[in-house]
């Protein structure tokens, strides 16, 4: 006890209750340098693994039952199936059919899976990063004289195994694809695979820590991010024009070097027929700099500022609150937030002042939406696979033209959907409204004008483009799905707040269980749900037949399907006052 007494009456004389430990950058926090004699990180460590020891039991029980439940799922869903057609395969199926196209796909798409990984790692050190510890550790413990490497050690490295479990399933999958379509031998297809699946996620956990940890590095992330987003989707692009039969030799030899995402690439390649030169050079040089970052992140896990920690565990602790009570649009807003992206996003455009009263909500909207440039390409962005998608819907026959026309109508939703954010903000809270003449019903669809008219100048200038590129009339069913996503999205964006009564009911039991997630799920995204299906069904008629006969028919049902969801965007609207006014 007088040896805790004398420490509590050193820290006290020297300020070390506020003090940061060894290797903190933000010196100026430190009142004054506590020494080796008030340095209890040991005792405290392993008082507390004591203390916590029931905790901790009963938590390793939970981390082994949700790590038992994860794996027998990957083999009902994974190993299962895979064994059955390896079976088949020695039995005389053959899978090989679609070696050729996997094969040509591979360079540009590994690269594009590989930069996609780095860019979301990046992105996640700009509002969480790999080390957050919980905010008690947080706030009481690393508040007083302890070294913080010995603490934040260990949530870095849960990070790199977090991100390396997934690499390893994804290094299974690959063994599989290949040992059937390309007939590679399995431990080989494995261990070429491995290095690209592993490393990449680790690699991607130390870039989230530089990030995480220096300004000057999260400045350039968020810089960057637009750039990498537009090259991922040119080479999905480009991947998917390989698979089809236009490939692009040389530009793929220059991806595959490019660096850590084309190196991954290389290595996939080496035990195939399409094998380039270089794999094995190419898996050393994604393994040394993984080592080497890991080793220097290692070191630098202990040297995050202990204020930005606060600041990302009450990001993180906001975000999974949200989580939890089923508040996905908090949680997104969170995260932008913290990220930056809400701010760093935001131009000082100006647009001239409407004379007549009537334009003045257009006006708002059109200007809401210059300045926030990041949504607008966005919506450039997710229109590109649309198109792309309705390509091979052109070609196929039956369901599958369908759900390939779904699937192009589905991020042809997504594009518009970032369009309306001045609608989900003015029911974000509904006293926005008082400075409107109209009723809310009606401003909600009038907030519809601003993103129909520039969805349709987006889908024409598509539909230009796949013209001048040699498409057909076809390309015109484009502007023709724009007003019903559209209604759409207005729907959704009139929902209110969230349902979370939904979760736990279930009007009629069945076998399976409760419906209540399904519930829910109808209720979220109930504006998609209902259009997409039904405007898929002209639509993919009209891809099929190729033919400009079949514009008036979609025409008509998209005008009908549209009116009808502005109806219901419209009862939706009127019911959220006297809602928010009950709650």
């Amino acid at each position: 006890m007088s040896r805790a007494e004398s420490a509590a009456e050193s820290a006290a004389a020297t300020g070390a209750g506020t003090a940061v430990g060894p290797g903190e950058p933000d010196a100026a926090a430190a009142p004054a340098e506590w020494t080796a004699d008030d340095d209890w990180t040991d005792e405290a460590l392993a008082l507390l693994r004591a203390l916590r020891s029931p905790h901790r039991r009963n938590r390793a029980k939970q981390v082994a039952f949700a790590l038992y439940c994860t794996v027998l799922i990957l083999l009902v869903w994974g190993g299962v199936p895979s064994l059955g057609l390896f079976l088949q395969a020695s039995m005389g199926a053959d899978y090989t059919g679609r070696g050729p196209a996997l094969l040509a796909a591979l360079p540009s798409g590994a690269a594009a899976v590989g930069l996609a990984v780095l860019l979301l790692a990046v992105r996640d050190g700009l509002w969480r990063g790999p080390v957050v510890p919980p905010r008690a550790t947080i706030d009481w413990l690393l508040a007083h004289p302890v070294r913080p490497r010995p603490v934040l050690r260990p949530w870095f490295w849960l990070s790199c195994g977090l991100a390396a479990f997934p690499g390893l399933v994804v290094a299974l999958g690959g063994m599989v694809v290949l040992g059937l379509t390309v007939r590679t031998g399995l431990p080989a297809a494995l261990g070429w695979c491995l290095p690209g699946a592993l490393c990449l996620p680790l690699l991607g956990v130390c870039a989230g820590l530089l990030v995480q940890r220096d300004p000057r590095a999260a400045r350039w992330a968020r810089l960057l991010t637009p750039y990498a987003t537009v090259l991922v989707l040119a080479l999905a692009t480009q991947s998917a024009l390989a698979a089809a039969g236009h490939p692009v030799h040389w530009l793929e030899r220059i991806e595959l070097w490019s660096g850590p995402w084309g190196w991954a690439g290389l290595a996939a390649l080496a035990p195939t027929p399409a094998a380039v030169t270089g794999g094995g050079l190419a898996a050393a040089l994604l393994v040394l700099p993984t080592v080497l970052g890991l080793l220097a992140a290692d070191r630098a896990a202990g040297t995050v500022p202990l204020g930005l920690l606060r600041e990302r565990a009450r990001t993180a602790a906001g975000v999974l609150a949200a989580l939890r009570t089923v508040e996905l649009r908090a949680a997104r807003l969170v995260v932008a937030s913290a990220s930056g992206a809400s701010d760093g996003g935001r131009r000082r455009v100006r647009l001239p002042v409407p004379r007549k009263p009537w334009l003045a909500l257009y006006w708002r909207d059109a200007l809401a939406l210059l300045r926030t440039p990041a949504r607008l390409g966005r919506a450039v962005l997710l229109a590109v696979p649309a198109l792309l998608c309705a390509v091979p819907a052109h070609g196929t026959r039956g369901v599958l033209s369908w759900a390939v026309t779904v699937l192009a109508l589905l991020f042809g939703y997504l594009a518009l959907a970032q369009l309306l954010e001045p609608a989900r903000i003015e029911t974000d809270d509904v006293r926005r409204s008082s400075w409107s003449p109209y009723p809310f019903a009606g401003l909600m669809l009038r907030h519809a004008v601003v993103p129909a008219v520039l969805g349709l100048v987006l889908s024409v200038a598509g539909a230009v483009a796949v013209l001048l590129l040699g498409g057909g009339a076809t390309a015109w069913l484009a502007p023709l799905a724009v007003p019903p996503l559209i209604a759409a999205g207005l729907v959704n964006a009139c929902r209110g707040p969230a349902r979370r009564d939904l979760l736990y009911r279930s009007p009629q039991p069945t076998g399976g269980g409760n419906t209540g997630i399904a519930m829910f799920a109808a209720w979220y995204a109930a504006g998609p749900a209902v259009a997409l299906p039904l405007l898929a069904l002209p639509l993919s008629a009209a891809l099929r037949a190729g033919t400009a006969p079949g514009l008036p028919q979609a025409a008509l049902i998209g005008a009908v399907l549209t009116a009808t969801l502005l109806q219901w965007a419209r009862a939706r609207a009127a019911a959220l006052p006297a809602r928010a006014r009950h709650s």
